[in-house]
């Protein structure tokens, strides 16, 4: 039976205590683009009619309620995150928006996803592969999950390439956004995020890692002057 590491029972506490001020600081913080980006990730799924697409880290679930969105009614999803209280809040979310049917929820870490081998068309991430301590183990859990030519798609910040433009951005991330976020919430996690986002390997360096997984045509596409970055790839 898979249980985290001290690091990851660590960040898993540190999600469930700024869970009920998740969203608005996320909206505030990112001034709103996070949004777009999802959208985007989301134009990317492979799925056809009665598909199952599977978004893992799923937070609040926006991801999980976008994809419903832009997918055909018949077409199920699941969100799955390590928090509970995420989880909880997501629920609420999905059971007040037109979409209650058609989107459940499971508690479960990255590392040991509770679902059958080869059962999704596509699978998501977003913003949530930085704070799988594994992250080897979770790429190849997406990867077992996943059909045969099912897709990967993941969002997570990057570093910007342009000097001057990564000089703001450091700014922003290690100065105002730690302050910020600690008078809506806690300042020791939102001192986290940059400071794990800062950690996170390069696109080249990470597009590698999910090619070694086990998965092809892996691509990558820069959002906001490499803001974030969406990462894409089919199971082989």
């Amino acid at each position: 039976m898979f249980r985290l590491s001290e690091k990851g029972e660590r960040i898993q506490q540190m999600f469930g205590a700024i869970a009920p001020r998740y969203d608005f600081l996320n909206r505030l913080l990112s001034f709103g683009i996070d949004r777009r980006w999802r959208t985007k990730a989301v134009q990317l799924l492979h799925y056809d009619e009665g598909s199952r697409i599977l978004d893992v880290a799923t937070g609040t679930g926006d991801v999980a309620l976008e994809i419903a969105r832009r997918t055909p009614p018949s077409v199920r999803i699941t969100g799955a995150d390590f928090c509970r209280e995420m989880v909880e809040l997501g629920q609420e979310k999905v059971a007040s928006s037109p979409y209650a049917g058609r989107i459940d929820f499971q508690v479960a870490p990255c590392e040991a996803l509770p679902f059958a081998d080869g059962t999704f068309d596509s699978v998501t991430i977003a913003f949530g592969i930085r704070n799988v301590v594994d992250r080897r183990m979770g790429l190849a859990e997406m990867r077992r999950v996943l059909k045969p030519g099912g897709r990967l798609i993941i969002l997570e910040f990057s570093t910007p390439r342009s000097a001057l433009f990564r000089q703001i951005y450091y700014f922003y991330f290690r100065r105002l956004l730690p302050m910020i976020g600690g008078l809506f919430s806690r300042y020791n996690a939102y001192k986290y995020l940059p400071d794990s986002v800062l950690e996170f390997p390069s696109p080249t360096e990470f597009s590698r890692m999910i090619a070694e997984t086990g998965f092809c045509d892996v691509r990558v596409r820069e959002l906001t002057f490499g803001i974030a970055s969406i990462y894409s790839g089919d199971r082989v």
